[in-house]
């Protein structure tokens, strides 16, 4: 087929290609729901070990007293994304009567560390259960961190809160945005499959072209009225 074949099929067929998008577009904007906010606060922790008096008397003994510390770091950091984080941080939430399950704490805790700082990120999507979430978080990395860290001997590390916990709403997400285009999208190429769908089993001869393709005689053309 050339391109003038197509524009004639798209011009017999055109209510078959608009119609699934027009049904995809009154389906989604009936259905339409906007997503619900999602909010995130993070903090820094600074994580420290007190040194043994010795390591005061040599740069030798600090430098390995600033390494301890990374390796607290990155102890602590695989404690808070494994499941028994979220458990300490709901049952420290249950304590002061905020009952928020552990899956929904795990779900949305992200942490990460660098040298001797760890990073807590949390989302939920209630902001006021958020702040009582993330200070919880911190008080359960401060008062029972020496669960992750039996090599301490019971110790617990020292943590310092380097960010006062600010709670900001997260944007709605691009692929949102671009759900009902895509949808419509996809109806308009199943529009366009369904158009040649019936064109090819429509028995009808429109064109002359079709008549001396089945090698029959042309007698006579009927010119289309404008």
């Amino acid at each position: 087929m050339e391109l003038n074949d197509y524009w004639r099929l798209f011009k017999r067929r055109w209510l078959l290609v608009l119609i699934p998008a027009v049904v995809v577009l009154i389906a989604g904007v009936a259905t339409y729901n906007p997503p619900p906010p999602v909010y995130n606060v993070g903090v820094r922790l600074l994580v420290s070990q007190p040194p043994a008096p010795a390591a005061l008397e040599s740069d030798e003994d600090a430098y390995y007293t600033w390494l301890e510390s990374e390796y607290i770091v990155n102890a602590l950091t695989d404690w808070v994304n494994g499941n028994r984080f979220g458990a300490a941080v709901s049952a420290e939430l249950a304590e002061a009567g905020v009952e928020i399950p552990p899956g929904a704490i795990q779900g949305g805790l992200v942490a990460d560390n660098a040298r001797s700082m760890l990073t807590l990120s949390l989302t939920h999507g209630d902001p006021v259960a958020l702040e009582a979430m993330i200070a919880a978080a911190i008080t359960v990395l401060q008062e029972q961190n020496e669960e992750a860290l039996p090599q301490l001997g019971n110790r617990p590390a020292q943590i310092t809160v380097l960010d006062t916990p600010v709670v900001n709403q997260i944007p709605s997400g691009f692929r949102s945005q671009l759900d009902l285009p895509l949808r419509l999208l996809i109806a308009v190429i199943a529009g366009v499959g369904l158009a040649f769908v019936v064109d090819y089993l429509d028995p009808t001869v429109r064109e002359r072209e079709e008549v001396e393709a089945l090698g029959l005689p042309l007698l006579g053309e009927i010119p289309k009225k404008k």
